[in-house]
């Protein structure tokens, strides 16, 4: 089997990329009979050379390469027919701006496996850069934070090395007495918390974050339980709400009246209560002033989230009272960092870490026979058609 580690052609340019130097190398050893070249690339954060010292060959071309691994969409120009093609295509949800991009892909003969939707027989994903979205969003909250309040001043994510050069650069701010709430305990939320705790605030409970002041910074981390309740006063189980999420409404108001910076990582599903609404946030007692959402759902259960924003312009303002975008430096606007790609001010950290779990999870079922089934979960499309799985994008393939 011989893989190829394509170039991001993508605009903006991203830096990342599935398999590192290291993780080439590992592939190798574990299976001799696999075979890998890397296209050449002018921005990948590891340079041509890093994989040649590596052992591993460098090409202007991988057209003979049987599987192609990427990490965001391959342009339709750029798509070789007849190839097996690992990325983010987007399409999961039917997003419009990407069906010419899965015609394509039907029409020139590709297998398309999505990283999304490569999970285990339980749909848990295996492959995800979630920890360093969840990292990169909470520095970015933080540096929101200081430039809203005018408190500090950090530099931005994309101009340093690594996770520890974040951590470094927070140690080294006085942080007002603020109070920081953090959704979601997942790969994303729990990536964000390792930026709070390294950085050294401390942690406590719902009920003191609701019921006490403080004289230092500190953060809640909560789940979906703490701010959505049975609309029939019910205590159930958690599976009850991803079960009837229609079920719930949102208790997020009692932390929004004592919270300063408010950080997205929570995962929102179809039919769950909005955590805040644009009548929410007209509220007098709604305190937050800085939203970092992670999540980046447009429109959505963040009502502030008006928009994606950009690594070159990663804060924007939301005016409550007239609902419309603003300079987040106005008094009455909630600052808003929505960046969607976030894992790409973090590029090297980013690319080892999802490389470990590519390697241990995906590269060994080509070797196996598929033995768990991860290959045909996440294969998309086959023979020019979409797979049984994936079918229920027809109508979206047709334009309908």
């Amino acid at each position: 089997m011989h893989f190829g580690i394509i170039r991001e052609r993508k605009n903006p340019p991203d830096k990342r990329v599935v398999l590192s130097p290291g993780a080439c190398q590992k592939v190798l050893k574990s299976f001799p009979e696999a075979e890998i070249t890397v296209e050449s690339s002018p921005i990948r954060v590891f340079a041509d050379q890093e994989y040649r010292q590596a052992g591993i060959p460098v090409s202007d071309s991988v057209s003979d390469c049987d599987v192609l691994i990427g990490v965001k969409e391959v342009p339709i120009e750029a798509l070789i027919p007849n190839k097996k093609y690992f990325f983010f295509s987007h399409t999961i949800k039917k997003q419009p701006y990407n069906r010419k991009l899965l015609r394509a892909i039907l029409e020139k003969n590709i297998e398309l496996y999505d990283h999304e939707v490569i999970t285990n027989n339980k749909g848990i994903r295996l492959v995800a850069f979630g920890r360093y979205a969840g990292i990169v969003g909470s520095y970015n909250g933080m540096r929101a934070l200081g430039l809203k309040t005018g408190t500090f001043e950090i530099p931005k994510a994309e101009t340093l090395k690594d996770r520890e050069s974040l951590i470094r650069e927070l140690k080294k701010v006085d942080v007002p007495p603020v109070k920081i709430l953090l959704t979601g305990k997942g790969r994303v939320g729990n990536g964000a918390k390792e930026i709070l705790e390294g950085m050294g605030l401390k942690e406590i409970s719902v009920a003191d974050y609701l019921g006490k002041n403080f004289e230092v910074p500190v953060f809640c981390q909560i789940d979906v339980l703490d701010y959505n309740r049975r609309r029939d006063g019910q205590d159930l189980p958690m599976q009850d709400f991803f079960d009837h999420p229609e079920a719930y409404e949102s208790t997020f108001m009692r932390f929004a009246r004592v919270s300063d910076l408010y950080i997205a990582g929570h995962f929102y599903g179809q039919g769950a209560p909005y955590l805040f609404t644009r009548e929410d946030a007209k509220d007098p007692g709604f305190k937050i002033r800085v939203v970092a959402d992670i999540s980046c759902d447009i429109d959505g259960p963040v009502a502030s989230t008006l928009r994606a924003s950009t690594i070159a312009d990663p804060i924007y303002g939301y005016d409550p009272e007239n609902e419309v975008e603003t300079d987040y430096l106005n008094p009455r606007a909630i600052a808003v960092m929505a960046v969607d790609n976030l894992p790409a001010e973090l590029p090297r950290d980013a690319s080892v870490g999802f490389g470990e779990t590519f390697v241990d999870h995906v590269i060994p079922s080509f070797f196996n026979g598929d033995a768990e089934g991860i290959l045909e979960r996440a294969r998309m499309t086959e023979n020019g058609r979409l797979t049984p799985r994936y079918a229920y994008l027809q109508d979206y393939v047709d334009g309908k």
